[in-house]
């Protein structure tokens, strides 16, 4: 089974910073991109912050500049790190791999953990 557990959210001061961190465990042969989503309700999820196999990256315009995604390897830890926090950051962020398993056959998967709550005062 593949598990991503989310820590590090609570509340945070328009300005300030704030750090996610995603630790992902489970027989995975190979984990392709990783990224955060936050969801607001009423609104469908989207995409905040991609990370690839690679190393590319990708962030949504409203975060550019002020959030970065990273992954320790080492830890099977992936973080966001949010800086100039707004009150529009405020939401539930979902930490999602894209694994590869390989068996019998090749399977190509998607996990998400279960979220964890950003909240931005002013």
């Amino acid at each position: 089974q593949v598990q991503l557990v989310e820590s590090g959210g609570g509340l945070g001061q328009a300005g300030g910073s704030l750090r996610l961190s995603c630790v992902l465990s489970g027989s995975i042969s190979s984990i392709n991109d990783m990224g955060w989503h936050r969801q607001v309700p009423g609104k469908e999820r989207e995409l905040v912050a991609k990370l690839t196999k690679g190393g590319s990256t990708k962030y949504v315009d409203a975060v550019k500049g002020r959030f970065t995604i990273t992954r320790d390897n080492a830890r099977n830890t992936l973080y966001l790190h949010m800086i100039n926090v707004k009150p529009e950051d405020t939401a539930v962020y979902y930490c999602g791999a894209d694994y590869t398993v390989v068996g019998d056959t090749v399977v190509v998967g998607r996990a998400w953990g279960q979220g964890i709550q950003v909240t931005v005062s002013r």
